[in-house]
């Protein structure tokens, strides 16, 4: 049963300009490859899989959980390296729950094994392990942002792993 499936899904730009007409196709879990020219849908078309855009015929299917690497990570000011990971809310009620301040919804929700996870997945992207979390993620390179956003979909890895451009903002270490 695969992962990701389109039936007779078909798409126009808001030109009315044809990208793709009763195209059906499925992923499983092998790795597959998109290629082609700029402008000619692969971007609509992650979107329309993703559900970020919606149909205008035809029908998208999605089973489990589906991570995303988008093709340019966003940086807010103020945001942090946990933010990038994804962890900033379970350290946040690590920290309540530590400082005797959480309820009893903190202890129920509580991610005692996330700092561990988060130090296991930085050394895969070629990042230190002991990267300090609360750190400006302004202060890091583009090519650094993008490889800890990519750890942190190994944190709590999903089921089927999205790259879009995924070479666009990263660096030589991250290529490798």
């Amino acid at each position: 049963m695969p992962l990701l499936a389109a039936e007779s899904l078909s798409h126009h730009t808001p030109d009315h300009r044809l990208l793709f007409e009763d195209l059906t196709l499925a992923f499983g879990a092998e790795r597959t490859g998109l290629v082609g020219r700029n402008g000619v849908g692969k971007s609509t078309l992650l979107g329309l899989l993703l559900g970020e855009v919606p149909p205008q015929s035809g029908r998208i299917l999605r089973r489990g959980r589906i991570g995303l690497l988008p093709q340019a990570v966003r940086i807010v000011p103020g945001m942090t390296a946990a933010d990038a990971l994804g962890i900033a809310p379970a350290l946040a009620r690590l920290d309540r729950l530590l400082a005797g301040e959480g309820g009893e919804e903190d202890l129920a929700a509580a991610d005692w094994t996330v700092e561990e996870r988060a130090a296991a997945a930085l050394p895969r992207m070629g990042l230190p392990a002991d990267l300090d979390l609360r750190r400006p993620l302004g202060t890091l390179s583009g090519g650094e942002a993008t490889r800890l956003v990519l750890a942190g979909l190994l944190v709590d890895p999903p089921d089927m792993l999205v790259l879009d451009e995924p070479t666009n903002n990263l660096d030589a270490d991250g290529r490798a």
